[in-house]
């Protein structure tokens, strides 16, 4: 997993995880734009095999934020951040052969996914304190 340096956000990628992108994304497009506590919270009660891979992304996403701030010496509170873009993209098919009919083999692709989640603080307007 990858982390990003910037101050307001911080992200993770996990690349090649062993389940197509269609079944990633039916549990990533729930957690778009929710707090991190609440997808967190539905990550762990999913049923959904993905929500494992994504609820490891989103916390060291997380945990990179955590770490931008003391390396930059500010502060980040845990409780207000969000998640502020959640991608599934396509990774390498793993191409297969299975056993069919009459002595034949027939191709399967094994599909995997490139996961990226970015979370950040929501932005404060400039009148509010």
């Amino acid at each position: 997993m990858a982390a990003s340096k910037t101050t307001d956000t911080a992200r993770a990628t996990q690349r090649s995880a062993r389940q197509s992108p269609y079944k990633m994304r039916l549990v990533i497009d729930e957690i778009r734009g929710k707090s991190v506590n609440d997808a967190l919270a539905y990550l762990a009660f999913s049923k959904k095999h993905a929500a494992k891979q994504i609820e490891k992304t989103l916390r060291s996403a997380v945990a990179n934020a955590e770490h931008a701030a003391r390396e930059g010496n500010t502060s980040v509170d845990v409780d207000t951040l969000y998640v502020t873009r959640a991608v599934v993209n396509e990774g390498p098919k793993l191409k297969r052969f299975t056993p069919a009919a009459m002595g034949r083999a027939t191709p399967i692709q094994k599909r995997t996914s490139h996961v990226e989640i970015v979370v950040g603080e929501p932005v404060r307007k400039r009148g509010s304190r």
